[in-house]
């Protein structure tokens, strides 16, 4: 039986063959499903769970098991370590629907997607695990028929049992935050204090890292950097535990996948910005121990609010960001990574050129925003209940700077004014902190993945759009 005679739309990206069953996605008004057509007694076709419509049709539900069977048969449907490929941009799908429009965007440029990217609290706002964030792609991937590799990032995390976690679900991406083990709090102790902490080290540790790093002038490209005897030792104070641990978990990963994983080492959920000097200590510390890392995410100068553009001085920002480009390419060849970089079209020429494109840049809640601005433009009774339910939220979550009362009563605003929302700091601010409580919502939850579904097509493209905007101000080259 053909095709034709399935139940719904099939997405002709979608169509693949194997031991003679055909196998595509498709949909109708209510969902998404697989179909398969062709030669029943074939071990793929029986593999598949589902509904027989017909002897040589059937129609197989998005299930776990059809994501294994996917991954088994089409292996470019898996993601994969990314530790070979330049330019990588997390894409961060926190409702399983993005994929379809990042792919859309990134096929025409010469990077790589980390399609699925998540954080245990992206999770928890979000009630789905790192299997359904795997499997959720895996779908897309098919669905879109992109066969040129992508990862899987289980983001900001701080526990090797999380780690484990995401590593079951097949992600080849972690991204270690140190938050939790470094001694943040000593970049700001007197040096006297530090001294006394230093002094408890081992002897023979004290004088390998003055031997190795105090009083030198070291230069990194067009860079220099001037180390004294106090920033070491407050960088030891500060980082070496960290540092251990990261060795600890980098072996863990090793023992669990071989060369197969990209580590990412995450600095940036700090206070203050990560300094030049205490960048390279850490870079040339973990190298000491063997550690192999992909990429490295440093706290930058200036402000990476969440939703909005960079603010600080663009200025000052170029100066320091050259350092930490010329400090990852010159002692090892590192991928700087830009966390909260989603919409930071101010810094993305810098950002590209001084890492001379080998870069990741990590983004997440911005593909939310597209879905929000989609719904705005189609269901603004929808917009307006989504809205009010962050408005009674927005406490609970994350500090917001923005002053919420500049955005106005949307009861007040005309359907056509609603998405000139998602242009305004505030609104978009607002939006982007309180997906969890959306999305929780036992009322408006299926409101809105009917309503995603609905216009499924618009959002492709909105999402498309946006990351073309990403991608083209970075400076990716074009394939």
């Amino acid at each position: 039986m053909m095709l034709e005679k399935v139940p719904g739309t099939v997405y002709e990206t979608s169509v693949n063959a194997i031991d003679g069953v055909t196998i595509a996605m498709a949909r109708d008004d209510k969902e998404k499903f697989l179909v398969l057509t062709g030669n029943p007694a074939s071990p793929v076709f029986q593999e598949f769970e589902g509904e027989i419509l017909s002897g040589e049709l059937k129609k197989a539900p998005l299930s776990a098991a059809n994501a294994a069977a996917l991954r088994k048969y089409f292996p470019w449907t898996a993601p994969i370590s990314l530790r070979d490929r330049k330019t990588t941009i997390g894409c961060g799908d926190r409702l399983g629907l993005a994929s379809v429009g990042h792919i859309a965007a990134i096929k025409h440029y010469q990077a790589t997607p980390v399609l699925a990217q998540q954080s245990m609290r992206e999770l928890d706002m979000t009630g789905r695990t790192y299997r359904q964030v795997v499997d959720d792609t895996v779908f897309m991937v098919y669905q879109a028929g992109y066969k040129e590799g992508y990862g899987a990032d289980g983001d900001h995390l701080k526990k090797i049992k999380d780690i484990d976690v995401a590593l079951a679900a097949g992600m080849p991406m972690i991204t270690l935050d140190l938050s939790e083990v470094m001694l943040a709090a000593a970049g700001d102790w007197p040096q006297a204090q530090i001294d006394e902490a230093f002094a408890k080290l081992d002897a023979n540790t004290r004088k390998a890292l003055l031997d190795s790093y105090a009083d030198k002038k070291i230069k990194v490209g067009d860079s220099e950097i001037d180390m004294d005897a106090a920033t070491v030792r407050r960088c030891a104070v500060m980082y070496l535990q960290a540092l251990d641990f990261a060795k600890e978990v980098y072996e863990h990963l090793k023992s669990k996948r071989g060369d197969k994983f990209d580590l990412e080492i995450s600095i940036d959920e700090t206070t203050s910005p990560t300094l030049p000097t205490h960048h390279y200590f850490i870079a040339g510390e973990l190298q000491r121990r063997g550690v192999e890392f992909t990429s490295l995410a440093p706290r930058f100068i200036g402000e990476f609010q969440k939703a909005i553009d960079y603010i600080g001085d663009l200025a000052e920002f170029d100066r320091q960001f050259k350092v930490h480009a010329d400090i990852a390419r010159n002692c090892g060849g590192y991928k700087v990574s830009v966390h909260s970089g989603s919409d930071k079209f101010a810094v993305y020429p810098t950002v590209g050129s001084m890492t001379g494109m080998r870069l990741h840049l990590k983004t997440a809640g911005t593909s939310w925003l597209e879905a929000v601005r989609v719904i705005a433009n189609h269901d603004p009774v929808l917009y307006r209940k989504m809205h009010k339910k962050a408005l009674a939220s927005f406490n609970d979550m994350l500090k917001l700077t923005a002053d919420i009362n500049k955005i106005g009563d949307v009861d007040a605003m005309a359907d056509a004014d609603l998405p000139a929302l998602m242009e305004m700091a505030e609104a978009r601010q607002l939006l982007h902190i309180t997906y969890g409580p959306i999305l929780r919502d036992p009322e408006l939850r299926p409101l809105f993945f009917t309503a995603m579904h609905k216009f499924e097509k618009e959002y492709d493209e909105t999402v498309r759009k946006h990351f073309d905007k990403h991608l083209s101000l970075l400076g990716v080259p074009k394939k």
